[in-house]
C-alpha cells in the first residue's frame, strides 16, 4: 500500500494516470504530453507499474500501458472501508 500511495504522491504520475483513463498508450505518446525528459517519464511509469496502478504490454516495438483499475476499486474499497 505504500508504493500506491508515494506513486500516487507525484502530479506527473496522476495526470499520466489520467491520461491513461482515456486509452492506452505508449510511453513515447505519454511523453510528448509532458515537458520532461524521456527517462524521466519512464521512471514515473517503472513506479505506477511497481504500485500495480499500471500494467503493459508489448505492442511490436512499442510498450503499450493501460491503468489497471483493479487497484484503483481496491483503493477506492480501503478509503471507503476507513468511513465505517
Amino acid at each position: 500500500m505504500n508504493a500506491l500511495f508515494k506513486s500516487l504522491n507525484d502530479p506527473t504520475r496522476r495526470e499520466i494516470l489520467q491520461l491513461l483513463k482515456e486509452r492506452d498508450l505508449s510511453a513515447g505518446e505519454i511523453a510528448d504530453q509532458f515537458n520532461i525528459s524521456k527517462p524521466s517519464i519512464s521512471h514515473h511509469l517503472d513506479l505506477l507499474k511497481r504500485a500495480g496502478l499500471v500494467s503493459s504490454r508489448r505492442q511490436g516495438q512499442f510498450m503499450l500501458y493501460s491503468l489497471n483499475t483493479t487497484i484503483v476499486e481496491d483503493l477506492l474499497q480501503w478509503v471507503l472501508d476507513l468511513k465505517k
